[in-house]
């Protein structure tokens, strides 16, 4: 099993890896193509929409795997440790039946549901029909040689679908194993706020005594030069006419 994780864990890595170096270099040739030959591709548009979309369902899985999904925690923290992990057992579960429900909702008709399909029966309906993309083709010599069509099948692209939500529900189930066995709290990630207020706790307590805090500073240098005449005209000690501070 723990072979199994880490070849998952390397093929989504190595998978994200190129799905972000594909769009980038396409993007960049793309625009020196344009603008500086007044040339380009066709299909690098659609191309790059059909990439970003399977960079979104490779990140799904992903992040969910490495706990990156942001999340509001604030209500769930106040309860005691055994009912936070219930709700984190319900959010895994939760996460788990969407994943499902996506790839094939025909087991709901168990409970009374009224549905049908889902993303493989639309894979599966682009494969037993060849729709072609609007602008992505096939190379003229892949054509040659190995008999394609012009056009590149419609489901080449959408194949991420299923694969995608497979992956989705497999994190999700590893999610709620490792709740479940005290290895997880929950499936999102919501700390970042308590994070940075640790790291900033002592950012006014560090100044020196008689130093100014920054936002005081930040005021003040905001201020145009006839603020600043008028705010020191007010911290000036008052002197009578013949020279002396006024004291208490």
């Amino acid at each position: 099993m723990a072979r199994f994780n880490k070849a998952v864990d390397r093929f989504e890595e190595n998978v994200l890896a190129i799905l972000m170096a594909a769009i980038t270099i396409i993007s960049f040739t793309q625009v020196i193509a344009r603008y500086g030959f007044n040339s380009g591709w066709g299909g690098a548009l659609e191309l790059t929409r059909i990439l970003f979309a399977w960079l979104i369902l490779f990140g799904m899985s992903y992040g969910l795997k490495i706990g990156a999904h942001l999340g509001v925690d604030a209500v769930v923290r106040l309860f005691p440790k055994p009912v936070v992990r219930v709700f984190g057992l319900f959010g895994a579960l939760a996460t788990l039946a969407y994943a499902v429900i996506l790839i094939k909702s025909d087991w709901l008709q168990l409970f009374g549901a009224q549905a049908r399909g889902g993303a493989y029966d639309y894979w599966l309906l682009l494969w037993k029909r060849p729709f072609g993309l609007d602008d992505l083709r096939y190379p003229l010599w892949m054509q040659d040689t190995f008999g394609l069509q012009e056009r590149v099948q419609r489901w080449v692209a959408y194949l991420m679908l299923p694969v995608g939500l497979g992956l989705l529900a497999l994190r999700s189930a590893q999610a709620f194993w490792q709740i479940a066995t005290g290895k997880r709290e929950l499936v999102v990630a919501s700390h970042e706020a308590e994070e940075l207020v640790a790291e900033n706790r002592g950012a006014l307590a560090d100044h020196e005594p008689g130093e100014e805090p920054f936002d005081e500073v930040f005021a003040e240098s905001a201020e145009t030069p006839e603020q600043k005449q008028a705010h020191d005209a007010r911290h000036r000690p008052h002197r009578p006419e013949d020279g002396r501070p006024t004291g208490r």
